[in-house]
């Protein structure tokens, strides 16, 4: 059976990737995760019992652990979704994210070269590595301009740093060994799933629990928007039909301040939960979801604009997003809102491994 191992499958953008990877191939889907602060099995509970899906918990940084991996199911791509991603967390203590994003992307390569040369040589063109990244690595644009395949890297942060070392050594194994491998780099998502730290999904549950909306510095900062669900169909089309050692930008098309952010989800909030209908916004004396905006001190190193030009994906790969901006997040806020479960489990389980000082494999 095609075998596809999905490194990060319980994280935000790999758990709804594995999700619809079942839905639309016929692949066996094989998710690795370490299950850190970010990774929680809740988020695979719809596909847990799938035909097709098989769990593995290990971390991508343990060598023994993904050899053997790679030994058992002998993959036909690798889908590198496994990342620490978030910046504050990568200012405050960094080495998790150079152990994760650079030694753990190294050992996957090294797992993977060698399972390419114990291949069929007339198998192992069909192999694939694809290494998902982000927009972050090439640093801040000025008022004007979007990044492109070309633009070159100037990471500013902890965490972007570390995936723009990853990016490169993925295209080094390429030039170097031949490994058939692609990388991905892709705007903001958001999206079902994603951990409840992130802006969006902390915006919708404060607001409907008429908590403080906190808003770095003047609010200013512009990102381009892009659909979990729409980056996903990227992720599989490049698979599909990317070229080795080539790399492709996905972007939403969809540049927003981070306050045009915040009140486009104070609008959907207001027909999705009305104020006057929500009494906690009520207990904090406020009759208006606008109200909480709060704007709290900058963080440091905090780019200003990233934007995205897609056009190479939508040339090469025949890929464009099917969601626009506001129906998008439409479906967003009520997802976080229909789903206080999900959100409220896997709050509690990294409260439980923080609180205990579990190690994240534990």
């Amino acid at each position: 059976m095609n075998t596809w191992i999905v490194t990060g499958g319980a994280g935000f953008i790999g758990c709804n990737f594995a999700r619809l990877a079942l839905a639309r191939t016929d692949a066996r889907i094989v998710v690795l995760d370490k299950l850190t602060y970010a990774g929680h099995m809740a988020s695979l509970a719809d596909v847990a019992d799938h035909e097709r899906f098989h769990f593995v918990k290990a971390d991508i940084a343990d060598r023994e652990a993904v050899e053997q991996i790679f030994r058992e199911h002998r993959p036909r791509a690798l889908l590198n979704f496994a990342a620490e991603t978030h910046v504050d967390r990568s200012i405050d203590g960094p080495a998790a994210f150079i152990e994760t994003n650079l030694v753990g992307t190294f050992e996957l390569l090294e797992a993977a070269r060698r399972h390419v040369a114990r291949m069929p040589e007339e198998e192992r063109p069909g192999f694939r590595f694809l290494h998902v990244s982000t927009d972050e690595v090439y640093g801040s644009l000025g008022p004007t301009g979007a990044f492109s395949e070309t633009t070159p890297y100037e990471p500013n942060s902890p965490y972007s740093a570390s995936k723009a070392g990853a990016d490169h050594l993925v295209r080094a194994y390429y030039a170097t060994y031949g490994l058939p491998a692609l990388v991905t780099n892709c705007s903001n998502n958001y999206g079902p799933y994603q951990y409840p730290e992130k802006l969006l999904p902390l915006m919708i549950l404060n607001a409907a629990a008429g908590e403080p909306l906190p808003i770095y510095g003047d609010g200013g900062n512009v990102r381009d928007w892009l659909y979990v669900e729409d980056h996903c169909e990227g992720i599989l089309l490049a698979l599909e039909r990317g070229a080795p050692g080539a790399k492709y930008n996905l972007g939403g098309g969809a540049e927003r301040t981070n306050l045009e952010m915040v009140d486009a989800l104070c609008a959907h909030l207001e027909r999705a939960l009305p104020a006057a209908d929500n009494p906690a916004l009520g207990r904090a004396g406020h009759t208006s979801y606008l109200a909480l905006k709060t704007f709290v001190a900058d963080r440091p190193g905090h780019d200003r604009r990233y934007a995205i030009d897609a056009s190479k994906a939508q040339r090469d790969l025949g890929w464009k997003p099917r969601h626009d901006l506001d129906s998008g997040l439409e479906t967003t806020v009520r997802w976080y809102l229909e789903h206080r479960d999900w959100c409220e489990t896997v709050q509690a389980d990294t409260y439980r491994r923080e609180r205990l000082g579990l190690a994240a494999s534990e």
